[in-house]
This record gives C-alpha cells, structure tokens and sequence, in this order.
C-alpha cells in the first residue's frame, strides 16, 4: 500500500480567512442592507497599467503568427527579461547577472519550490508574525521549524543574538503581515550572522516597490556579504497588480555555495527538470513594467495604495493607537485598542462600523492583540473607513 506523505496531518487547519468569511456571511445575512468596507484584503484592486496591457496584447498577436510564434520558453526565463531584471537592479547600484535572474510564476509559488535546494534535516526559522506559508511549506517538508517572536518592543524587526539557531532563514522586508521594515544595519546583523554559522537567507521582497525611505533597502544584496549567504525572491504581483497574472523572480549569486555544491547550478537543474517556464505572453507583460513608461505607471498606482495608507495612519494617530508600517509597506500593524484581543476587536469592527480587517493571530501567537489594515482598497472606501473608524473609537 503506497504511504502518504505524513506530514500533511502536522499541518494546523487555518481557520483564518474561513472564519472571516464565516464571519461576514452571517452578519450579511442578518443586514442585507449594510455595505462592507473591506481593508483586510491583501490582493490588489487597481488593473494592470496601461503599458503591460498593450505590451500583453502584442505578445497574443506574436503567437498568432508563425514567424512570431512561442512554443516551450527557456525554464529558468526569456533572456529578454532576465536582462530587463538584471538591468532594474543594476539601476539601484546591484550588480547582479543575467545567469542569477530566474523567472518564476510568483513569490509564493517560488518561496516553496526553493526549499527543495535544502536537505529535510535543515531547519527553518520563521519570525512571526509572519505569512502563514513559511511555516506550512516546511512542515510538508518534514522540517525542523524554529519560531522567532517579534513584538512592539523591537518594532517586529527582532535581530539573531547567541541563542539563535537556523540553517534555511526567512525575511520578508517590507513585511506581511506588520509592515515593519528591516534597514541596512539590521540586516547586516542578519547577513553576518548567516555567513558565520552556514545559514542561508530566504529574503522575500515581494513589497519592495512601496519602499520611500531612501535610507532602507530594497534588496538584501545592498548588504555587503549577502551574495555569499542569500536567495531573493520577488514578485511583480504588488509592484504591479500581476496576482491574477503570476510573474516573480528569484536572484541566486553564483558564488553561494554550501558543502561544495552551488545553488545557483542546483536550481537551474531543478528548474529544467520540474518546470517548462513561464509563458511567453506572461513575460512580454511583466517586461513592460520595467519600461521607463511602465515604471511611471505602476508608481502612479503605488501612490494610490499610500494615499490609504496615510488615510488609514492619519486616522490611528489622531486616536493614539500605536502601529508600525503603512509609509513603506501597503499594510498597517495596529495594537487593538482597550486590550481588545484580535477577534473581538475583528467583530467590533464589524458589527459597529462595518469594517473588515484582518485579526493578527491568524499569523501566529505573536500577533495576538495586534490587528491589520491592508491598504489595498478603493480610495473612497479607505476614506469612509477611516472616518469610522475615528469616530467610532475616539468616542
């Protein structure tokens, strides 16, 4: 009788988003004439920039052609946007090559295929509050997984000190769910900690786009010796909308290497052996929004989403809340008021003004107390939001 993969039993139902949809139902049911204004959702609501559209729309009428046509594309990525990445980097001051960009289908889809870079016997530290997938993919995995609490009195941005253990090391900055942001500093601490003990860094950048600060990096290889001890993983599905498109890539330094064997070599064997890339009209899309036209374009949407994050932190100030995020990331951090735990403040919200958000312990027991706004709505819905939201608890 063939054997099941076990470690699916270990795995902790999510009652998160069910419960909020549980949630919601029932109290729509009950107030059929109530309008919801949503700040718990962490897609995206304005469409893909005019730029990639067109660009989209070229690369389907390619495929109509014979002379143009695209069958099976390079696993590991077109060489046309591997070099338009390579070229976005070198534009911070990164030097990065072509041979390290792959092309993948999104962060999330990446962040769990990498693990198979890593032996079962590695583990796996995750700083929580976190996204709910770090932990999930590694206990599939059958891996060692070691939790690192943030709190309010490091600012969620915790740091290694002599009792920290982990080969595999997961960083995500600007970070889901908080918002906090790691700077220069910080991460160094992180890098020479990794160097020294042979860890490798999973450094998630998925939001690094929302970035204003020019102080605070947006990439780990801004750090002096991360080539030697990080993979970045990076998605186009916040910096430009593609959540229903799926395009991310993923920069391995040739150099990194451990027990004599190289990453960057591993997963281009794997790549070449689980994948047939990304799809040509996919790539010609995600292209254009590194065009000095797509670049205006998705910028100008990234203003959008932190205009309602200034709403939103305008709003929690005047009431004296504390949070952190919301001026480089497109998520709010906030302590819930009067002691409140994360799910009566969710219903409180709910039933008084309508107001959905996302209650912090669905990303682990670090967030218990603590509650998140995602500013990824429409403007005149955070607005209306925001209002109540002062009125109902400035009373």
């Amino acid at each position: 009788m063939i054997k099941p993969n076990l470690h699916y039993a270990d795995l902790k139902e999510s009652y998160l988003f069910y419960n909020i949809a549980q949630k919601i139902n029932a109290y729509l049911e009950k107030n059929p004439d109530k309008r919801l204004y949503r700040m718990g959702i962490g897609d995206v609501s304005l469409p893909l920039c005019d730029a990639v559209i067109k660009s989209l729309h070229d690369a389907v009428d390619d495929q109509a052609k014979k002379d143009t046509f695209h069958g099976y594309m390079p696993e590991c990525g077109a060489p046309f946007l591997k070099e338009t990445v390579a070229d976005y980097y070198k534009s911070k001051g990164i030097d990065v090559d072509t041979e390290e960009v792959f092309i993948s289908s999104g962060a999330s889809d990446e962040l769990g295929d990498i693990l198979d870079l890593f032996d079962k016997s590695s583990s796996a530290l995750v700083i929580e509050p976190a996204y709910p997938a770090y932990v999930d993919a590694n206990v599939i995995a059958g891996r060692k997984i070691v939790h690192l609490s943030s709190g309010e009195e490091n600012g969620f941005l915790p740091l290694p000190d002599d009792e920290t253990e982990a080969d595999i090391i997961y960083i995500c900055s600007p970070n889901n769910p908080t918002g906090a942001v790691f700077n220069k500093a910080q991460l160094k601490e992180w890098v020479d900690f990794a160097n020294k003990n042979g860890s490798i860094i999973l450094f998630d950048a998925a939001y690094e786009a929302f970035i204003e600060d020019e102080a605070l990096p947006h990439s780990i290889f801004e750090i002096d010796g991360a080539r030697t001890c990080a993979i970045e993983i990076c998605s186009l599905s916040k910096t430009a909308g593609f959540t229903g498109t799926r395009l991310g890539y993923t920069i391995i330094p040739e150099e990194l290497e451990r027990n004599g064997m190289n990453f960057n070599s591993m997963w281009v064997r794997n790549r070449t052996t689980k994948t047939n890339g990304v799809s040509y009209i996919i790539q010609k899309g995600g292209a254009a929004v590194f065009t000095p036209e797509g670049q205006k374009q998705i910028k100008d949407n990234i203003q959008i989403y932190k205009s309602n994050a200034r709403e939103l932190m305008k709003a929690l100030d005047a009431l004296g809340i504390w949070y952190t995020g919301g001026e480089n990331a497109p998520y709010i951090w906030l302590k819930c008021p009067h002691g409140m735990g994360s799910w009566d403040f969710f219903d409180y919200l709910l039933n008084e003004i309508q107001v959905v958000g996302t209650p912090g312990e669905g990303f682990g027991e670090a967030g218990k107390g603590y509650f998140r706004f995602s500013t990824f709505g429409s403007p005149a819905d955070t607005k209306e939001a925001a209002r109540r939201l002062t009125e109902l608890l400035g009373e």
